[in-house]
């Protein structure tokens, strides 16, 4: 027998196929669970509606995102700044945002499901990007590369500007390519952070 983690991350690929295929409006439970190979009971005991689901697929992306981006940061030369670390951890969570289908197909198509985490509240996956910010700009402070002040407000700032470079991307179309744009969103917060 399958275990609940595997079920719930099957069902969760099927709904990541399910919106980059057809959009959140146009994909159902029913569709998630045929996908998926599992009873529809089974996905509603789980997720009362699609946007819970979809809610809990982005925060499950932007984890594996911000992880990924993490142990690519790690790697990095032992003799470079926290600060030079944390600017190239951002643009490579910008790159993978920017490139990644689910969140390409829903900021280009119904940006309106990200409007309680963009305007009212964090999730989830703000959360885990704030427990990882925050500790290393105390640190880039102890080693003297990153500014004074305090860093849950440094970490939020810093998280917020990745967060609307991101999902304001249409913006820019006609001064930069999402290479660029990196760039120039790794300029704007070596800049914020720099002592």
């Amino acid at each position: 027998m399958a275990s609940k983690r595997n079920v719930e991350d099957e069902i969760l690929d099927a709904a990541r196929t399910c919106v980059e295929a057809f959009g959140v409006r146009r994909t159902t439970l029913t569709d998630v669970a045929r996908r998926a190979g599992v009873s529809r009971p089974t996905v509603y005991r789980r997720w009362p509606d699609v946007t819970a689901l979809v809610a809990d697929l982005l925060t499950r992306e932007l984890r594996r995102i911000l992880i990924a981006e993490e142990v690519a940061a790690e790697q990095g030369s032992k003799a470079e700044t926290v600060r030079t670390r944390l600017v190239r951890h951002a643009a490579g969570v910008a790159r993978a945002m920017l490139a990644h289908p689910l969140v390409g197909r829903i900021v280009d198509t119904e940006p309106e499901l990200l409007a309680t985490y963009t305007f009212h509240r964090l999730g989830s996956s703000h959360r885990a990007a704030l427990e990882l910010l925050e500790p290393a700009l105390a640190e880039g402070q102890a080693d003297g590369s990153v500014r004074e002040g305090d860093p849950g407000v440094l970490a939020h700032l810093f998280m917020v500007t990745v967060q609307n470079t991101v999902t304001s991307r249409r913006l820019f179309t006609e001064v930069l390519d999402q290479d660029g744009l990196v760039d120039e969103l790794s300029a704007l917060l070596d800049g914020y952070l720099s002592p």
